[in-house]
């Protein structure tokens, strides 16, 4: 399945050169002007490349991971990192990041609305912290501390309204984001989104499509037993189905071979 990136969203990333600043955790708006930090052609560079990769045949990690290295170079940022949600275990797993220290890639998980990841995921807004060691909700200050992180941008990646991840960018130094950034990272994020959700589309109707194979095998070979020995048809199910458990095969494969013998 292929999909291009959203001309909508994508003007909603490149807009003027106003600013809005985002203080984390009080919802307030205050205008200031500084200089975009993102040149508008590697913007638009950058999210073309973002869209050609979620077109490709690339594996989805691939893909995340080619998002997380882009992003962090246009950005400027020292770790990008992309956060998914577990849906069976109800909580939020790091699943990409540009960087290699082991002390950010150290396995962890995070709750709905545990921590900057779960609280921009709860209220589907971003977040945006001058300084991680300094803010409330930040969990891993030593590690921040460690790793040399100050400022950090958190954004909800979202599909079809509902949250599945979050992509979070943090910088070494004080930093605050300009609203072109804040758009920019919102936009990566919403195409990540997008790449997992068809991903994942695909990967279930495979699997409809191998079990509708697979009863379609298991009722010809049942019609092959029913007219070769005489069974009904519950009798020739049951002889599959035993004959799955006592070989550990799949009906299917027993199936293929009642076929197959049929064709000798």
């Amino acid at each position: 399945m292929r999909f291009s990136l959203d001309t909508s969203i994508l003007a909603g990333a490149i807009q003027g050169h106003r600013i809005s600043r985002l203080r984390a955790g009080k919802g307030e708006e205050g205008v200031i002007r500084l200089p975009e930090r993102v040149p508008f052609e590697r913007q638009i560079q950058v999210l073309s490349e973002i869209s050609r990769a979620i077109t490709s045949d690339l594996y989805l990690d691939d893909i995340l991971k080619l998002i997380v290295t882009l992003t962090a170079g246009v950005m400027d940022s020292k770790i990008v990192s992309l956060w998914l949600l577990d849906e069976k275990e109800g909580c939020f797993k790091l699943r990409a990041t540009q960087t290699i220290s082991k002390d950010y890639l150290k396995e962890r998980t995070l709750k709905w609305g545990e921590g900057v990841v779960g609280k921009v995921a709860e209220t589907r807004q971003p977040m945006q912290i001058a300084n991680v060691l300094e803010h409330p909700l930040y969990k891993e200050k030593e590690m921040a501390r460690k790793l040399g992180l100050t400022s950090m941008l958190s954004v909800p990646m979202s599909v079809k309204d509902r949250v599945i991840g979050v992509l979070n960018c943090y910088s070494s130094s004080r930093r605050e984001f300009t609203e072109t950034e804040v758009n920019l990272l919102i936009t990566v994020a919403n195409q990540a989104a997008v790449a997992i959700e068809n991903t994942e589309l695909m990967v279930k109707t495979r699997v409809i499509q191998e079990e509708l194979e697979s009863r379609k095998l298991v009722e010809r070979a049942k019609e092959i037993l029913i007219m070769k020995k005489g069974l009904s048809p519950e009798e020739a199910y049951r002889r599959i189905q035993r004959q799955s458990m006592n070989t550990r095969k799949s009906m299917r494969e027993i199936a293929e071979a009642i076929i197959l013998a049929d064709q000798i």
